[in-house]
């Protein structure tokens, strides 16, 4: 099999990251390495990970840049994007390679929610529904990619909000993306602590927003607005 990085962006997670990074273990046992970039975190986000990656290091903080910095530090032929409180499934290794093994330069996972709230069972099959039919990907989602099509499309762009938006976009150019059925698990910490429904809505008003040509700063600034009022 080709190697594959697995690229951790994080940001303040201290009390999370070891746990994330013990269920990669199984990836690297498949050869798979795994790079987490820190965007200065000033709790023990960093010094927590580092025995648990193969690589642990500081870069510019913003999602997009952290994300690029792992991958100009990675070795893979294939990169594979992880949210710091989203888990693979333990076979994502062997999935991976094998849904990149034909035309397709790029893919993601379906997700589940992990919540008790039966309305994020809704959202989670709502995002794989919206994916699957429109070709885009978000990065609940484990976007993964050749290192060749990261390369062709300039990396993510230096944008704060929809990185992940733009760059399926910008993928999507090259190849159809492998839409895998198998489920990445996200944590739904975002939407309980801000309100499920105001999150919801609100990130639809901010998808629509950047579809109809937003600037992903202002929405960025929006979003921060939104998530400190609440």
């Amino acid at each position: 099999m080709p190697q594959v990085s697995i690229i951790v962006p994080v940001l303040e997670e201290a009390r999370t990251i070891a746990a994330t990074l013990r269920t990669l273990v199984p990836a690297r046992r498949c050869g798979a390495e795994v790079i987490v970039v820190d965007g200065g975190s000033r709790d023990a986000t960093l010094s927590r990970a580092a025995p648990l990656a193969d690589r642990a290091f500081q870069a510019p903080r913003g999602r997009a840049a952290q994300m690029n910095a792992g991958a100009a530090a990675a070795r893979g032929d294939i990169l594979v994007f992880l949210h710091a409180d989203t888990v693979l499934p333990p076979n994502a290794i062997r999935l991976v390679a094998a849904a990149l093994s034909d035309v397709r330069v790029w893919g993601r996972f379906d997700v589940a929610i992990s919540s008790s709230h039966p309305l994020l069972a809704v959202v989670a099959m709502l995002m794989n529904l919206r994916s699957r039919w429109s070709g885009i990907a978000t990065g609940d989602q484990a976007i993964f990619m050749r290192r060749s099509a990261f390369e062709a499309a300039g990396g993510f762009p230096a944008i704060p909000l929809m990185e992940d938006v733009a760059m399926s976009r910008v993928l999507k150019r090259q190849s159809p993306p492998a839409a895998l059925r198998d489920r990445v698990v996200t944590s739904g910490r975002r939407w309980e602590q801000h309100g499920i429904l105001r999150t919801i809505f609100l990130m639809w008003r901010l998808r629509l927003a950047y579809a109809l040509g937003a600037d992903p700063r202002r929405l960025a600034r929006h979003y921060d607005v939104e998530h400190t009022s609440g």
